[in-house]
């Protein structure tokens, strides 16, 4: 299977790429129809994909959003490089190993789960982009690849708003 971001070759097993991590296609298990990673439901069939086979392990969320994911690409110098500005931010679990302790491994691994779902959708509402997921938390990057002006005002609007949700 192609990536469709670095052109790399995968196995067909593969879902994500072996040069760069990118997401690859899904495939339908109902029909077999190719679909792209953030599918739900295929589009030939209408099955939804979390049921088409029950015994397959869920599908990790990409790390950048189609939207965001089409601007990177379609940026020429995000592509080549070039030196930016950029805002960095870190967010992780305070007390994350007397938590985990107190927890078993499946109560832990559903909270890790929820709390990278909040922190993803509230990096990409303002359009940054998570780098990288650490061990319980994560590493987001404002101004990059995507350049914005204001992007120490995004991160902090984003830490703003995931301590909001994080609250709730």
């Amino acid at each position: 299977m192609t990536c469709p971001a670095c052109r790399h070759d995968n196995s067909e097993q593969a879902r994500f790429c072996l040069a760069c991590g990118a997401a690859l296609a899904l495939r339908c298990g109902a029909c077999g129809a190719e679909l792209p990673a953030s599918a739900r439901f295929c589009m030939q069939c209408g099955s939804a994909l979390d049921s088409a086979d029950a015994s397959e392990p869920s599908r990790p969320r990409p790390y950048t959003p189609a939207h965001l994911a089409e601007r990177v690409l379609g940026s020429r110098s995000a592509l080549e490089g070039e030196r930016k500005q950029v805002t960095v931010l870190f967010a992780d679990v305070k007390g994350s190993l007397e938590l985990a302790g107190r927890l078993g491994p499946e109560e832990w691994h559903e909270i890790l789960d929820r709390f990278f779902v909040i922190l993803g959708d509230g990096v990409h509402r303002f359009e940054g982009t998570v780098n990288q997921y650490t061990g319980d938390g994560i590493m987001a990057l404002f101004g990059a690849p995507v350049a914005h002006e204001d992007h120490a005002r995004r991160a902090c609007l984003a830490a703003l708003h995931l301590q909001q949700e994080l609250r709730r």
